[in-house]
């Protein structure tokens, strides 16, 4: 694992995604609030499952991606369980942007550095 700079296509990747995932963390963190030891039911861990790869794969070279697990789709989660590590996809996602994410002083804007 490395810590090289994101392709342009594994920034706007990202920029789809943290979006998406964040709509999915508030969504479970309500439904934990009402009864944090219910489980998920199997259409949404696949959905959320189906964002937690992609994210993977875009952190594929940064070393937070050791520390995310999928949700497991045989057992279903508790919705606080699932909280649990959507917030660990979602840190691993502020950190990569913190490292990948500079303000350009002359254009006044931030910007993502990039491989060529």
């Amino acid at each position: 694992m490395t810590n090289k700079a994101p392709t342009k296509a594994q920034v706007a990747e990202f920029e789809m995604l943290w979006p998406i995932l964040k709509s999915l963390l508030a969504e479970t963190k309500e439904l934990s609030k009402k009864k944090s030891d219910n489980p998920l039911n199997k259409l949404k861990v696949e959905m959320i499952n189906k964002v937690l790869v992609k994210i993977k794969v875009i952190l594929s070279d940064d070393p937070s991606v050791q520390f995310l697990e999928l949700l497991d789709n045989e057992t279903l989660p508790s919705t606080s369980d699932a909280v649990f590590v959507m917030s660990q996809y979602d840190a691993a996602m502020r950190q990569f942007e913190g490292k990948h994410h500079r303000y350009d002083d002359d254009e006044e804007v931030y910007v993502w550095v990039t491989s060529k």
